[in-house]
């Protein structure tokens, strides 16, 4: 056996499928004999099953829990029989010639222990990770203060990335990448696996040392390229990831460092953890309150102008209102206001104006209503009115003018439709087209090129009529497919073809298209990544993938932003906005109503002190009544005391995969009656811990 390919998944079943594509069509370029492993962690999109449907030849090992990443690879290492085993991540997509040139280059090298490839983003820009320097104390601090990122290449600031060493050059390095990390049997058989002291990130570090420690060299070799989504990059601006991606630096530093160097590392780590993870939530507490708080601004403003014109000119007595109508009753109105459009749905995207209306028309009503009962906080009706007149052209012009200056857009909506070209056969941009619509995008397919093709005799080519007919006359922007074909001159083809892919840079610029989905049963990877290269990025050009027979379209805007992909796929209500909202609202006002009655409501639970406790968290938000305590969420929720399966009746207990399925289609078809019924239904459970 010369190679084992060791994949770790964890519910991300459409990235696995294209880089299982990928490993295929390498393993058929290497020509001996290859053994492939998925490895998957409890996920529950669909992997497993998709992976026995469409790879049988691959050897799958299924976990019912999720041991971390270390452990998972082991499990795989221990049984591989391979002269060389590769990890490779599931976001990664190989070159055809990927195998068989690393192989030969470790067949070459003799004292090679490890290797890693030059890796892009989804975008073809190089990832700085693919060649790596081991972080001692310095170079840490450098890294952690953003000295390497200042001057990057330089030796002494930039050596976390090695950022002095030509990309584009073959050199010894100290850290490999776990994304794609091919080793020699007999130097993993010496050195030993995987460290299972880390459950996520550095482990491929503290191996990669433990490689040159065992008298093994370990590689950066540019002569094959691949593609890394970085998936898990999304996570790379939460609390969560600052505190295990440093926590791991810190196990590194106390297991291969003298007791002094250690204390000093983790000092700096420790450090870095609390910066970070304060930046990290003062970011994200100021991107979210900014837009309310501007809202706000302008609402209050807004009053006040109101409030002094009124007061002059329409006042039946000309006397100023008291000073508590500004200090105390405006506040009010802004906060009903903003939190009646906040639950209309005024923050959700795209913005629709129906929802600010609704919003604060309800808003006003409640206000007016309220103050009908308040003598002494009774002041004007028609300053209420006019308040709320302006509190919907003030919330609709804010969100226009951010919008005018943020994207040279005066509209509503922050998405506009992308100008989209398909890079492939005619059969598959029909299939690219059927996608986008079942999955409404907003995109506008202005056309395919054809890579293996050119337009025959006879037959102009939508490029060769924009030349002929606005040549002078470069379009920009999303007008492009409606004005560059001159009707007069030319007629326009039936199959909607912009021409070949040597002419790719001319179509993007004279089409203004702004995205280019590559059909991967037309195309190589090497032909894929080889195109991303050599596109100027000047306008950006977004690139997605979809795979071959699949159905999922695949990409990434770029290393620090989360991969995505279009997909014939279910969608969630329960993690709609408006759902989010009106959950909370059921599991306030519940909580609320159970703690007020609560010494009646007691003799009815199983767990008194826990039913008291429970309703204290779940007011709090750091609880919910019914959710998802099997399967596994896409965003972050708060935990849940009851399941959807806990009202099931059945003669057997259910097992962990009836659990998930049910928990699946709660979250499919939620609706706020379901937990309402459901908390009826195990009202005598309400009292539970969670598992």
């Amino acid at each position: 056996m010369k190679l084992s390919v060791v994949i770790v998944n964890y519910n991300v079943c459409y990235f696995l499928e294209q880089a299982l594509l990928s490993v295929r069509r390498a393993v058929e370029k290497l020509g001996q004999p290859v053994e492939v492993f998925v490895v998957d962690n409890n996920s529950v999109d669909g992997s497993v099953a998709m992976v026995r449907a469409r790879f049988p030849e691959v050897i799958l090992i299924e976990n019912h829990d999720n041991p971390g990443f270390s452990k998972a690879n082991n499990q795989a290492l221990r049984v591989a029989r391979g002269e060389y085993v590769l990890l490779l991540n599931p976001d990664t997509v190989v070159e055809e010639d990927t195998f068989r040139l690393c192989c030969a280059f470790m067949d070459a090298h003799p004292r090679a222990g490890g290797l890693g490839v030059k890796m892009l983003d989804g975008q073809g820009k190089f990832l700085p990770e693919s060649k790596r320097g081991l972080p001692t104390p310095w170079v840490a601090f450098y890294k952690i203060f953003g000295l390497a990122k200042l001057f990057p290449k330089s030796r002494r600031f930039g050596r976390y990335h090695l950022g002095y060493l030509d990309k584009d050059q073959t050199h010894e390095i100290e850290v490999l990448s776990g994304a794609f990390m091919l080793m020699r049997a007999a130097t993993l058989e010496q050195v030993g696996l995987l460290d299972e002291d880390y459950f996520m990130y550095g482990e491929d570090i503290d191996l990669s040392y433990r490689i040159t420690q065992g008298g093994w060299q370990n590689f950066y070799f540019p002569g094959t390229r691949i593609i890394h989504y970085k998936g898990e990059s999304t996570k790379r601006t939460s609390v969560n990831y600052v505190f295990v991606f440093y926590r791991a630096m810190v196990i590194f530093a106390r297991k291969h460092f003298a007791p002094g160097r250690a204390g000093t590392f983790s000092f700096l780590i420790n450090l870095a953890i609390w910066l970070r993870a304060g930046a990290a939530v003062a970011q994200r507490l100021a991107a979210q309150a900014a837009p309310v708080l501007l809202d706000a601004g302008l609402l209050y403003g807004g009053m006040y102008f109101l409030k002094t014109y009124w007061e002059h000119n329409h006042k039946y007595v000309r006397v100023p209102y008291p000073e508590k109508y500004m200090l105390v009753a405006v506040p009010v109105y802004v906060a009903v206001w903003l939190v009646s459009a906040f639950f209309s749905g005024a923050y959700d995207q795209p913005t629709k104006a129906r929802r600010i209306v609704r919003g604060v028309f309800l808003g006003t009503l409640l206000i007016s209503a309220v103050s009908n009962f308040l003598d002494a906080w009774r002041f004007s009706k028609a300053l209420i009115v006019l308040g709320g007149v302006w509190a919907v052209a003030a919330l609709i012009l804010r969100r226009l003018v951010t919008n005018f200056l943020r994207y040279r857009t005066f509209s509503l909506t922050t998405q506009q439709p992308k100008n989209v070209g398909i890079v492939g056969s005619f059969e598959e941009s029909q299939r690219v087209r059927q996608l986008l619509e079942h999955a409404a995008v907003p995109a506008r397919v202005i056309g395919y090129i054809e890579p293996n093709r050119l337009p025959g005799p006879g037959k102009a080519s939508r490029v060769g009529a924009a030349y002929g007919g606005y040549a002078a006359q470069p379009a920009a922007g999303s007008q492009a497919a409606a004005t560059l074909v001159a009707p007069d001159t030319l007629e326009a083809p039936v199959d909607d073809l912009l021409g070949e892919v040597r002419q790719l840079e001319d179509i993007i610029r004279i089409y203004g298209l702004n995205e280019l989905i590559f059909c991967g049963r037309d195309l190589t990877a090497s032909q894929i990544i080889g195109l991303m290269v050599s596109v100027p990025q000047h306008p950006p050009v977004a690139y997605k993938i979809l795979p071959q027979d699949s159905e999922y379209i695949i990409g990434s805007s770029g290393k620090d932003s989360p991969g995505d992909y279009y997909a014939l796929d279910i969608t969630l209500n329960l993690f709609r906005p408006q759902q989010v909202r009106n959950k909370r609202v059921v599991d306030f006002v519940s909580s609320l109503g159970f703690l007020v009655l609560a010494p009646l409501l007691l003799w009815g639970q199983k767990h008194k002190g826990g039913f008291l406790r429970n309703c204290l968290r779940v007011l709090s938000g750091s609880r919910t009544w019914v959710g998802l305590r099997y399967a596994a969420a896409p965003r972050r929720l708060a935990r849940a005391i009851l399941s959807p399966a806990d009202a099931v009746q059945a003669a057997a207990p259910l097992t962990g995969t009836t659990r998930r399925r049910l928990e699946l289609l709660y979250a499919k078809d939620y609706e706020t009656s379901t937990d309402i019924r459901l908390l009826l239904r195990c009202f005598r459970e309400l009292g539970q811990e969670e598992e």
